[in-house]
C-alpha cells in the first residue's frame, strides 16, 4: 500500500482497502439466524436477527467494525462470524453498521453516521418492530469502532429526543483520544504487529484529513496548541495508568503545536473523536462499561485511562487486560489467523455481555 501510494498509483488506505475485500462475504442467513443488507437512517447496516422461538423480547447490540475508520465491512469474515454468534447464542438483534469511510468521508461523517443509525434503532417503533426489549440495547465496536461506541454512548446522553438509554457499552481495545500519542503504549509498541505507531498515526490524521501537515506534526506530537493545553488533564497517563504500565517511562509533558493547524482541522480536540477528553461529570451518567485492552498494543493506554477515568467518575467498568495479546486478536478467530487467544478473548466478552445484557 505503501510502495502504491508514493508511486501514484492508489491512495494508501486504497491499497490496505483491498485486506477488506478479499475477506468480504456475501449475505448468508443459516438454520440459527437470518441475515440481510438493509438500510437504518439512509446508512447501510448488515442485520443479524435470531431464529430462536421467541420467549419474551429480544436483546440487541449496536455494532461498528475497526479498520482505523478508513477499512473495513459489516461483511468481512470475522465480523459475520461475531455478530452471527452473538445473535445466535444470546437470542439478541445484531446490528452490524457499515458507515461511511474516511479519507473519501472523513470526520464526522463516520461518527454521524454510527449515530444516526443508533439513534434510528432506538426509537421505540423500531424496537417493536424487531421486538427488542428497550431496557436491554447496548452498543459495541472495536478500535476504531470502540471509539465511535463510546462517542455515541457519551452523545446519547447529550440527546433530548432520545428517550431510551444503553444498557451497557462494549469497547474492545478502543481508540479514546489523539491528543498524545507518545503514550508509554506507543513507545512500547512502536513496531509490534498489527498496528504500528506509524500506521496509528496514518489513521487518526486521515480520519481528519489527506494534508500530510497534520500526519507530520502528529506524528511527531506536535499538533496540539497552546491554547488547548487544558485538554492534557484527560489524558495525562502519569496519574492515570498504574506503576506497571508506566515502567520507566517519564511524563515530558506536551509540546504545543500551530493553532493554524488546529483551526484548519479541529476534529482532532473535537469530544466525538477524542472520548477520552469528557468532563468527569459527563462520564458519570455512562452505563456498565466493558473494555478489552491488550498489553502489545499502541491503544492499550487508551483503554485503561478510559477505564480509571470511568471508575473514578463512579461508573461500572469491567475492565480485561489480556497480557499475552496484540491488537486485533479478537478479529483473527479465523483461518490463517486463527489464534487460541482471540478464541479465548471472544468468549470472555460474550459472556460478559450475556451476564450484563
Amino acid at each position: 500500500a505503501k510502495a502504491a501510494d508514493l508511486l501514484g498509483l492508489m491512495h494508501y488506505m486504497e491499497g490496505l482497502r483491498l485486506i477488506a475485500v478479499l475477506e468480504t462475504i456475501a449475505v448468508t442467513s443459516d438454520e440459527n439466524v437470518t441475515v440481510t443488507d438493509t438500510e437504518f437512517s439512509n446508512v447501510a447496516v448488515r442485520l443479524y436477527l435470531p431464529r430462536r422461538a421467541p420467549d419474551g423480547l429480544k436483546r440487541a447490540m449496536v455494532y461498528f467494525h475497526g479498520g482505523g475508520w478508513c477499512l473495513g465491512d459489516a461483511g468481512m469474515k470475522s465480523y459475520d462470524l461475531m455478530s452471527r454468534r452473538i445473535s445466535s447464542e444470546l437470542n439478541a438483534v445484531v446490528v452490524s453498521v457499515n458507515y461511511r469511510l474516511a479519507p473519501e468521508h472523513p470526520f464526522p461523517i463516520p461518527f454521524e453516521d454510527v449515530y444516526s443509525v443508533t439513534k434510528f434503532f432506538l426509537q421505540s417503533k423500531v424496537l417493536f418492530q424487531y421486538g427488542v426489549d428497550p431496557t436491554r440495547v447496548c452498543v459495541a465496536g472495536d478500535s476504531a469502532g470502540g471509539n465511535l461506541a463510546a462517542a455515541v454512548a457519551q452523545q446519547l446522553l447529550e440527546d433530548p429526543e432520545v428517550k431510551t438509554k444503553l444498557k451497557a457499552q462494549i469497547l474492545i481495545y478502543p481508540a479514546l483520544q489523539a491528543l498524545d500519542l507518545d503514550l508509554p503504549s506507543y513507545r512500547d509498541n512502536e513496531n509490534k504487529p498489527v498496528l504500528s505507531r506509524f500506521l496509528m498515526v496514518r489513521f487518526w490524521s486521515e480520519y481528519f484529513t489527506s494534508d500530510p501537515s497534520l500526519r507530520e506534526a502528529m506524528a511527531s506530537n506536535r499538533h496540539v496548541p497552546a491554547e488547548s493545553g487544558h485538554l492534557f488533564q484527560f489524558v495525562n497517563w502519569s496519574h492515570l495508568l498504574p506503576e506497571e504500565m508506566r515502567k520507566a517511562h517519564v511524563y515530558r509533558g506536551p509540546t504545543y503545536g500551530s493553532a493554524e493547524l488546529a483551526h484548519r482541522f479541529p476534529g482532532f480536540l473535537d469530544l466525538r473523536a477524542s472520548p477520552l477528553l469528557a468532563s468527569d461529570i459527563q462520564l458519570r451518567r455512562l452505563p456498565p462499561t466493558y473494555i478489552l485492552t491488550c498489553e502489545h498494543d499502541v491503544l492499550r493506554d487508551d483503554g485503561v485511562m478510559y477505564a480509571q477515568r470511568l471508575r473514578a467518575a463512579g461508573v461500572q467498568v469491567t475492565h480485561d487486560h489480556a497480557q499475552d495479546a496484540f491488537h486485533g486478536a479478537l478479529t483473527f478467530i479465523l483461518w490463517p489467523f486463527d489464534l487460541a487467544v482471540g478464541h479465548r478473548l471472544f468468549n470472555r466478552y460474550v459472556d460478559w455481555v450475556n451476564e450484563n445484557l
